[in-house]
């Protein structure tokens, strides 16, 4: 049966989504969680939110899916044991720690590998799969018939996204609003940087091409499509930032249509919430043009009418639906939005009306003109009717019951409901019924009223043996059995731990520091050759999402766990930047599945760097072998979806140059041709240079300082390569201060 897998943001929300019909419910604690800046749930809100669920059959999984430094471990590791005491069905993660200890310490805690992953293929679903996972939840870049290959291959349950905002990049491989907004979206801080304006030039001719939302994904529908999405295991909302009648409206609406109970106008219904206009999403193969509305980042509406006059100092709008007072409306003008409550509509006399469904005038301050669209952002009247639905029963659960009573014995009743029996026994005899003994009519009547429950009553035993039972005792009976339920559902909740297999200790001598390469053109590539640098990726570079697995020779650069597991058994191979490797067990796993190296995130300082070096020599009594990307422009986002298609440039990244520009700088774009698979991934590249080279006398334990070229020509090339040169090998005199003076603490003499 595929599962309906609801968003909650607060406790409203998640009543809301289990009042019309979700299975199942994903929510974040105030740490470690992908929405930072949602209501979110703490541990007593959490109990409460579980004991609701649980009553009800819905299983609720808890989102620990951002990255994890180092200093954050113990913290991660208790929460985890908090969430398994409290009878947490899964946690839903991204970093390779918390996969790890979630993998190896909970029996029955499942464990889900989070979209941030970036799971794309059947071979990373099936690397996860071999690693412990429960779950795959895949990058919402794949399409319907490649999720049922993996399905079928693989031979694991698959979550895919259905409905909501989606990320113009691969999730988890974006670093924009990180590295431009200081708000890391591997942390769960994602300040939308993809929503804003930026204007795309074309840096060869030096024309613009003009201003628009070109990174702004509309927001994914699936609806019509149920029927193709029936045999994936769980299909999942987005939407934890949402209010709950924006949940409440889209789990009804998916629910009817996987239970076949559709109704006319539920497709439009789903209009009357929030949504930035839709897409099939590359779920059905939308076409890359149009994934994006570049005209609004934010709530779109649906068109109601437009503005065709003035009358009486008020402007007249011809409706072709209805406009109730109170509803919220956008009007365009001139790209321009005014936006509105109608509080007061009026009909051609001057007289205040409550709707119309034709032509209605209404007292607008603000400049219009003819023509100008209207479209209703907020659906009064449909929101009551949803607000109406926020916590009442979905559907109620079979209470049966056996009664047994006789004159001068205790009342029994044998009961059963959700799966759990519960004995009454009253502690007063029964008398003997003078003229009325209690009839089956009776007891159906008392246990029956059961709507502050979550039962109905099922069937009923009774036969009559002349007793009499007072209806206060039924009454009473009936509410300690409903209770005793209840708490027997809820102590049933596994919390078992089991104990972690003891783990190879794996670390790697130490060496001099030596410079690596990344490039993209032939010019960038021989400057390398030339100055003698011996590791250079250019055609060796498996990326991360785009997963063409070819016979290769030679090391590479791996970018997903899709490629780790095609070429671990193959080529050795150093894991890049998109790993997202913040802490050292992830660092260790990594080096376990083979990587001879592996590249840090861009999002660690100095003392995480620290951190994590400290934290994996105490594990293994010796040193990982890292590598430090320390200049190039950092890749903020990497996605599918190619802006310059969009924009009517497609095919000439091959000549031109391109790039976006907003009010703070320019961000280059840079494109992989993959012509043999009919794809273009894109990257948007950070107009500010990286440049450590400074610092690399100062970081410690790291084996190899990458330089990372993309727009660079070959005299740049050669230049930031000679001067990397010169600092690393200042780099060998200052350790030699260093050992003399012995200024830099527990590294330097470790290393020394």
């Amino acid at each position: 049966m595929t599962e309906l897998l609801a968003p909650a943001g607060n406790m409203e929300a998640l009543k809301a989504a289990i009042s019309n019909g979700c299975d199942a419910i994903y929510l974040g604690m105030q740490k470690f969680g992908a929405r930072a800046y949602s209501n979110n749930f703490d541990l007593e809100s959490l109990a409460e939110a579980i004991e609701y669920a649980h009553l009800r059959n819905v299983k609720i999984f808890v989102t620990m899916n951002t990255i994890v430094f180092e200093d954050e471990i113990e913290d991660m590791k208790k929460q985890m044991h908090e969430l398994n005491e409290l009878g947490v069905d899964g946690v839903i993660v991204q970093d390779l720690a918390a996969f790890r200890y979630a993998a190896d310490n909970f029996e029955d805690m499942e464990v889900h590998c989070s979209t941030q992953m970036g799971i794309d293929d059947v071979e990373g679903t099936l690397l996860c799969k071999e690693m412990g996972s429960d779950r795959v939840v895949l990058a919402r870049e794949v399409n319907i018939d490649k999720v049922k290959e993996i399905k079928r291959i693989a031979q694991i349950p698959l979550e895919i996204f259905v409905h909501g905002a989606l990320c113009v990049s691969y999730s988890g491989n974006c670093l924009m609003s990180g590295l431009i907004g200081y708000r890391s979206g591997n942390r769960g801080r994602c300040v939308g940087s993809c929503r804003k304006p930026y204007e795309l030039f074309d840096v060869t001719t030096g024309e613009s091409l003009g201003e628009s939302y070109i990174l702004s994904t509309k927001d994914l529908n699936s609806y019509d499509y149920i029927e193709q999405l029936k045999d994936v295991d769980s299909l999942k909302i987005e939407g934890r930032m949402k209010e709950p009648p924006y949940v409440a409206n889209v789990v009804s609406k998916y629910r009817a249509a996987l239970d076949g109970n559709a109704k006319w106008g539920d497709r439009d219904d789903l209009n009357k919430t929030f949504n930035r206009t839709y897409t099939k999403g590359y779920l059905f193969g939308e076409d890359i043009r149009d994934i994006t509305n570049i005209s609004r980042p934010n709530n779109f509406g649906f068109e109601i009418g437009k503005i065709t006059g003035t009358y009486k100092g008020m402007y007249e709008i011809t409706l072709n639906r209805v406009l109730n007072q109170h509803d919220i409306i956008r009007i365009d003008h001139r790209n321009e939005d005014v936006n509105l409550s109608a509080t007061k509509l009026y009909d051609r006399n001057g007289d205040l009306i409550n709707k119309s469904k034709d032509v209605c005038y209404i007292k607008i301050k603000e400049k219009l003109s003819t023509g100008d669209i209207v479209y209703k952002t907020k659906d009064y009247l449909y929101y009551k009717e949803l607000e109406e639905n926020l916590d009442r029963e979905f559907r109620r659960f079979p209470l049966d019951i056996k009664v047994y009573a006789y004159p001068d014995a205790k009342l029994v009743i044998d009961a059963e409901g959700l799966g759990v029996q519960y004995f009454y026994e009253s502690e007063e005899l029964l008398g003997e019924a003078i003229n009325n003994p209690t009839t089956k009519e009776q007891v159906e009547k008392q246990f029956n009223r059961l709507n502050d429950t979550v039962f109905e009553l099922g069937e009923v035993h009774f036969e009559e043996y002349n007793a009499f039972i007072p209806a206060k005792l039924m009454n009473a009976a009936r509410r300690e059995i409903v209770q005793g339920i209840y708490d027997a559902k809820l102590a049933a909740q596994q919390k078992r731990t089991k104990e972690p297999e003891a783990k190879e200790k794996i670390s790697f001598p130490q060496k001099d520091s030596y410079l690596t390469a990344s490039v993209t053109t032939q010019a960038q590539y021989d400057a390398c050759v030339k100055a003698g640098i011996k590791d250079i990726y250019f055609d060796n570079i498996i990326r991360r999402n785009q997963n063409s697995y070819k016979d290769r020779e030679g090391e590479l650069l791996i970018g997903g766990y899709g490629g780790v597991y095609r070429y671990r058994d193959t080529n050795p191979f150093v894991t890049d930047y998109s790993m997202n490797v913040v802490n050292s067990a992830a660092c260790y796993e990594l080096h376990r599945l083979g990587a001879k190296r592996v590249t840090l995130s861009y999002e660690l300082n100095r003392k995480q760097i620290s951190d994590l070096l400290e934290a994996y020599c105490e594990a293994n009594d010796g040193y990982p072998a890292l590598e430090m990307i320390v200049y190039g422009r950092a890749p903020l986002l990497v996605t599918k979806y190619c802006p310059l298609k969009k924009m009517g440039q497609c095919g000439k990244c091959r000549t031109h140059q391109f790039e976006i520009e907003d009010e703070y700088g320019h961000f280059p774009i840079l494109t992989h041709d993959d012509r043999e698979n009919n794809d273009c991934l894109t990257t948007i590249l950070n107009g500010k240079v990286l440049n450590l080279l400074d610092e690399m006398p100062y970081i410690e334990g790291v084996e190899a300082f990458r330089l990372n070229f993309t727009t660079e020509s070959y005299e740049e090339t050669a230049k930031v390569i000679r001067d990397a040169k010169m600092k690393l090998d200042g780099s060998m005199s200052k350790s030699l201060f260093d050992q003399e003076t012995d200024t830099r603490g527990h590294f330097n003499k470790e290393i020394i």
